[in-house]
C-alpha cells in the first residue's frame, strides 16, 4: 500500500498543508478560547444568560460540519475565514462549559481569603480564580484542539483542510500512499497535541497532580 517515492515526491506538498493544518488549529482554538472568556464573563455577572449562551454554542455543536460549510460559504466565499468560523463554532460548547465548571469548582475558603486580603474582583479572578480552575480549563483546551485537529480534515471541502487536502488529493489521483499519510500525520498531530498539553496543563498546575 505504501509508496515511498509517492511520499518523498510529494513532501513540499505535505509540509505545507501540514503547517496549513496546524494554523487552522490554533487560530480556531485561541479565538474560541477568547470567545468562550468573553462569554463566562458575562455568565458569571448574568447567570440567567448561561442558559441562552450555552443552548446557542449547543446548537451550533450538533451541525453537521458539511451543512455549517455550506451555510457559510455563500456568504464568506471558500475562505480561510469560512473554515475558521465553522472551526471556532465548534469549540465553544466545550470551552465554555469547562471554564465555567473550572470557577465554579473554585473552593468558597480561597475566594473569601481574597476578599479579606483586599483584592478587587478582577485582580482576584487573575491571581486566585483562574490559576485554581486551571487544571478543568486545561482539560477543556486540551479536548477543543484534539476535536479541532480532527474536524480541519472535513474544511478541505471548501479547499482549505491542511492534511486533508492531501487525503483529498489521494483520493483524486487514486494515490492510496497520499491517503494514507495524511491520515497518519492526523492521528500523530492530535496524539502529540494531546500528549503536549496533557504534559503543559500538569506543568502549569503542579498542584493538581500532587494532590492527585
Amino acid at each position: 500500500m505504501i509508496r515511498w517515492d509517492a511520499i518523498t515526491g510529494n513532501l513540499p506538498l505535505i509540509g505545507q498543508k501540514l503547517v496549513e493544518h496546524l494554523a487552522l488549529t490554533v487560530t480556531a482554538v485561541l479565538v474560541g478560547l477568547l470567545l468562550s472568556f468573553v462569554a463566562v464573563l458575562a455568565i458569571r455577572r448574568w447567570r440567567f444568560l448561561a442558559g441562552p449562551i450555552t443552548g446557542i454554542a449547543g446548537v451550533i455543536y450538533t451541525v453537521p460540519s458539511l451543512a455549517l460549510l455550506a451555510f457559510l460559504v455563500p456568504i464568506t466565499r471558500l475562505t480561510f475565514t469560512t473554515a475558521e468560523i465553522a472551526l471556532v463554532g465548534y469549540t465553544l460548547l466545550i470551552l465554555i462549559r469547562n471554564l465555567l465548571a473550572g470557577l465554579d469548582a473554585v473552593p468558597a475558603d480561597s475566594l473569601e481569603a481574597a476578599d479579606a486580603m483586599g483584592y478587587s474582583p478582577t485582580r482576584r479572578l487573575w491571581q486566585v480564580e483562574l490559576p485554581l480552575a486551571l487544571p478543568v480549563i486545561a482539560a477543556g483546551i486540551r479536548i477543543a484542539t484534539v476535536t479541532t485537529i480532527g474536524l480541519v480534515m472535513v474544511t478541505a471541502v471548501i479547499g482549505q483542510g491542511g492534511l486533508g487536502q492531501v487525503m483529498l488529493r489521494g483520493y483524486n489521483f487514486r494515490n492510496d500512499t497520499l491517503v494514507l499519510a495524511g491520515f497518519v500525520l492526523t492521528v500523530a498531530l492530535g496524539i502529540a497535541a494531546d500528549l503536549a498539553l496533557g504534559w503543559a496543563g500538569r506543568r502549569l498546575s503542579p498542584w493538581a497532580a500532587a494532590r492527585t
